[in-house]
């Protein structure tokens, strides 16, 4: 009988343990400003991000849609910005935390190093830095249903 509650004790044990390391980022996402929604998705052996909607789709000056208008090369300022890549090369690195990537932020036409640490299943810190990732600013990203 202990042996048999000892199996059972180390089974249950294994299985919460398994399900944590199960956290994954692969979805659809969006930030505490809601201003857009983001797809993480596989992209060889890393993971990357593309921009899936904008809760303001068009610029309000034009009524065009949104491009890429602060990019620091000229030739990508016209590119629209639904659709847009702007996380890339994120590698598991331990503890539910993918590293070593980069994130663009469109609106100010800069690219920072960055992580992703799932907190839950459905929420996520994104933290983007340059240099040291103890100086940097993170978001919660919570997951779209």
């Amino acid at each position: 009988m202990k042996k048999l509650l000892l199996c059972l004790v180390f089974l249950l044990g294994a299985l919460g343990v398994a399900s944590a390391q199960n956290l994954t980022p692969l979805g659809v996402w969006t930030n505490g400003e809601k201003k857009a929604t983001f797809e993480i998705y596989k992209c060889g052996n890393k993971l990357c991000g593309k921009i899936v909607s904008l809760t303001v789709p068009n610029d309000p000056a034009t009524g065009k849609p949104k491009t890429d208008s602060q990019n620091p090369d000229p030739k990508l300022r016209s590119r629209p910005r639904l659709g847009l890549v702007f996380m890339q090369d994120f590698e598991y690195d331990e503890a539910n935390k993918w590293d070593d990537g980069k994130i663009y932020d469109p609106e100010s036409g800069k690219t920072y190093s960055c992580y992703m640490k799932m907190l839950n299943a459905n929420t996520m810190e994104v933290k983007g830095y340059i240099g040291f990732s103890l100086i940097g600013r993170s978001q919660t990203w919570t997951r779209v249903k």
